[in-house]
């Protein structure tokens, strides 16, 4: 193997030129600071952190003592966006106890990825009152602190979906770390204002107080609603991005039981989200009159990627009335959906309103609790009642998309919401039958078209990278649906041998797992420190060994 020759020259450029995830933030952003270093030394130091998005291209040590020798990607510690000691304890925990070294190293960099990376501006509280004034009276309460904007990673961006989930490992947390629940009660309430400003759109530039530079996507895209440029970076309306909204903050009710983040501007949100789902679910055709209807949402992109825009002057294939399901115009992939009443974000969106019912109902909001309820209910039985389809060989199955006049789609992507994911969704059972039939049916070639296998790597892609790349994040899924030691450990090893650089990727080639999509992925990373954490409490023998105790942290 090279690489342990080349661990003295990674060395002296480590030493040299430390690590980090960008110079470009406001001195607050890092709420870092050790005590040996005066404030102004502290702002040296991070002009000196070179961009993350190539730091995690080349390897760095210390190396892991498995046979991978895989790397330390962690920035230095002034070079990371944020800083938890709880989160530094649960990596030496596991790290310790964990058999393979080399899946302990990708703990060790994935845990803390979306803090040490990803937490482009904070507020916790502390600063200056000063946001709320430039924007009247109208609009009392808007950016008001705690405020948390979490990139995606190598685009400076926050998607609204990518954020929850990049959060989600530490929630549990919140009870323990004021510094977690600061920082998640931030995020709920960035989202809020997302969601308020606009609902349709899927990913957001930095938020105007942050006074962070924003970017653009370069398309040019034709949308409607419009939206401001300098507030969105995209606006592919995606169901499961405002289903990410609720669930984030369920989550963090669940966890924290703390209902900080129930204000005004949150209950604003989510009747802003309730308009949504109301004008979503509107058919194409008038079902009285026979009228088309235009949506009210419509997406145009010049482009040569059929995937990338709608058809039929941006409203996209008609939907049929009386099924009771949503609309989504693309997937969480960010393709366009073929068919709008796409199963996956409805049976999400399904458990998320139920689950928002539920924490109102304790937090004595009784009317708005019984209505939310009652809608989550609603969809729930329509997923069933529309979203289940006769295949000739697996039996009964939930199709991937529908339209409402017996067309269905079956196959499956690797993006979560997936039907795959469906358990960890919180919707159905993993022993279900449909699902069962459905999660033999996506694992294999004969029933989902992106399910791919090569000389090197197998797992669920779909259209958004191609046919030849599947995704790290489905095989990830596939061990937390699954109570099969042996696959567990084989999707576990797969990923383990296609992390060359210690972080898990957006996607590999089949044939040859060092050709890969993304060297920083913040979403991925989680998803493989929230299945570690799964499997060490679920099936610790796999991490731990024969006879060991469960790890939980809650």
């Amino acid at each position: 193997m090279a690489l342990p020759r080349l661990r003295p020259l990674i060395a002296a450029f480590a030493l040299l030129a430390g690590a980090g995830s960008g110079s470009d933030a406001p001195d607050h952003q890092v709420p870092l600071a050790a005590p040996d270093r005066s404030p102004e030394e502290l702002v040296k130091l991070r002009a000196a952190c070179p961009d993350y998005k190539h730091y995690s291209t080349y390897p760095h040590p210390p190396f892991s003592d498995g046979p991978l020798a895989l790397p330390f990607q962690r920035p230095s510690t002034v070079c990371r966006t944020f800083s938890s000691s709880s989160v530094e304890v649960v990596i030496e925990d596991l790290s310790n106890r964990m058999k393979d070294k080399d899946l302990a190293k990708i703990f060790e960099n994935a845990f803390p990825n979306t803090l040490d990376t990803t937490v482009r501006w904070h507020l916790d509280g502390t600063e200056k009152k000063q946001q709320s004034k430039h924007y009247g009276s109208g609009h009392r309460g808007r950016w008001d602190a705690p405020q948390s904007f979490i990139v995606t990673g190598d685009i400076n961006a926050e998607w609204l979906r990518d954020s929850t989930n990049q959060l989600a490992q530490y929630q549990v947390l919140t009870k323990k770390d004021p510094k977690i629940e600061n920082l998640i009660l931030g995020a709920i309430q960035t989202q809020a204002e997302f969601v308020i400003e606009s609902p349709y759109c899927n990913a957001f530039q930095p938020p105007p107080p942050s006074r962070l530079p924003h970017s653009a996507n370069g398309f040019g895209d034709s949308v409607h609603p419009t939206y401001e440029p300098s507030f969105v970076f995209e606006c592919k309306y995606e169901l499961d991005s405002l289903a990410s909204f609720l669930a984030l903050g369920n989550q963090f009710y669940r966890h924290a039981k703390s209902t900080a983040f129930l204000t005004p501007r949150w209950f604003t949100a989510l009747e802003t989200v309730l308009k949504v789902l109301e004008r979503q679910s509107e058919p194409t055709f008038d079902p009285v009159s026979g009228r088309f209807v235009k949506n009210e949402y419509t997406f145009q992109r010049h482009t040569s990627a059929g995937t990338e825009t709608l058809n039929l002057a941006g409203v996209g294939n008609p939907l049929n009335a009386g099924t009771g399901l949503i609309r989504s115009a693309f997937r969480p992939s960010d393709d366009a959906t073929i068919f709008g009443f796409f199963i996956p974000p409805n049976a999400m969106m399904a458990v998320e309103l139920k689950r928002a019912a539920e924490l109102l109902k304790d937090a004595g909001k009784t009317g708005l609790s019984n209505a939310l309820h009652k809608r989550g209910a609603d969809l729930e039985k329509a997923v069933w009642e529309h979203g289940v389809v006769k295949h000739k060989k697996y039996g009964d199955v939930f199709a991937y998309e529908v339209d409402g006049y017996g067309s269905s789609l079956l196959m499956d992507d690797a993006n979560v919401p997936s039907l795959l994911s469906l358990p960890l969704l919180g919707f159905v059972d993993k022993d279900d039958r449909t699902y069962a039939n459905t999660r033999k049916m996506v694992l294999s070639q004969d029933g989902n078209p992106y399910y791919l296998k090569g000389r090197a790597f197998k797992g669920i892609g779909g259209p958004h990278i191609g046919l030849q790349n599947a995704w790290p994040m489905s095989l990830l899924v596939q061990a937390m649906t699954s109570d099969d030691d042996d696959e567990i450990m084989e999707c576990l090893k797969t990923v383990r041998n296609s992390s060359r650089l210690g972080l898990v990727h957006e996607s590999i080639n089949v044939n040859h797992v060092t050709q890969y999509t993304r060297s920083w992925f913040a979403w991925a990373n989680s998803v493989f420190a929230q299945t570690i954490l799964d499997l060490a409490r679920r099936k610790p023998h796999l991490l731990f060994g024969e006879g060991a105790e469960p790890y939980v942290l809650d």
